[in-house]
């Protein structure tokens, strides 16, 4: 079991190799390019962090960096950590602790995720207002850590009303149309069956994917403001009469990153 001590330690040397920040985000699948943009950069590798977990998926860098953006700290995690990799929830946790403890009050996570709603298409941006758990599992089982949060968490909120209102002025700013959603977790990896697709869309999800909630459930349990954003990068199993492959899934993120650029950028100068 993690150890609050231990998840110090981690905090500690991050924030001697990147310094603290008030925002952080996370980049899923696709999307770690928008690292570049930073300035003034500073980073390290996830392997390098003790107690850090390793990823292991591809599209993923595994690299912690902090500098400039829109005139203000920001700290990216250049790729993220899933339930599918064999890497044990509360290890999934460690990162957004950490996070936390290097001062991160807002945060954005991102992700690529299949297209549920039959209005969507590849390419489009969504924000997710709410989030449906199909795993059966939570980052938080097990001893609850108080000096991060209550033992049972509201979750009526998850992602934050203030910081949508704030993504969707963005997006008028930069002439994007976003959608808005219910993103659905599910473990993988195996990308889901025609038959569970037609069931997520019954239970009212928009997009589908592997990650994020265990990252909104931590966050919000330490206090944290969350925005989530998921890139489109697919249609969901059944919806078209064709295969996915990742290779898909990380070309349709590279094609979005002008308009996740532009918005992210937006975002931040609002926040």
């Amino acid at each position: 079991m993690i150890t609050y001590r231990e998840i110090e330690e981690a905090a500690s040397f991050a924030r001697q190799a990147v310094g603290e920040a008030p925002i952080a985000i996370v980049l899923g699948s696709g999307l770690g390019d928008y690292a570049a943009t930073l300035t003034d950069v500073r980073q390290v590798d996830y392997r390098d962090i003790p107690h850090f977990p390793v990823s292991t998926a591809p599209g993923h860098a595994g690299r912690l960096i902090s500098g400039a953006k829109e005139g203000k700290r920001v700290i990216m995690m250049s790729g993220r950590f899933h339930m599918y990799e064999g890497i044990p929830l509360e290890l999934i946790a460690l990162p957004i602790r950490v996070l936390k403890l290097l001062g991160v009050r807002t945060l954005i996570l991102t992700n690529a995720a299949g297209g549920v709603n039959l209005d969507y298409r590849p390419g489009d941006l969504m924000l997710i207002d709410d989030y449906i758990n199909l795993t059966g599992k939570s980052p938080l089982t097990g001893p609850n850590m108080d000096e991060f949060g209550p033992r049972f968490p509201d979750m009526s909120q998850a992602f934050s009303r203030e910081l949508r209102a704030v993504a969707q002025d963005a997006a008028r700013e930069t002439g994007l149309a976003l959608r808005h959603g219910v993103y659905c977790w599910m473990p993988g990896p195996c990308y889901e069956s025609p038959a569970e697709i037609r069931m997520i869309r019954l239970l009212g999800a928009d997009a589908v994917g592997m990650s994020t909630v265990p990252d909104t459930m931590v966050a919000r349990h330490a206090g944290m403001e969350v925005l989530g954003i998921s890139c489109i990068t697919n249609m969901a199993a059944g919806v078209l009469d064709q295969p996915i492959t990742h290779e898909e899934v990380l070309e349709a993120g590279r094609q979005v990153q002008a308009a996740f650029r532009g918005l992210i950028d937006r975002v931040v100068a609002k926040v």
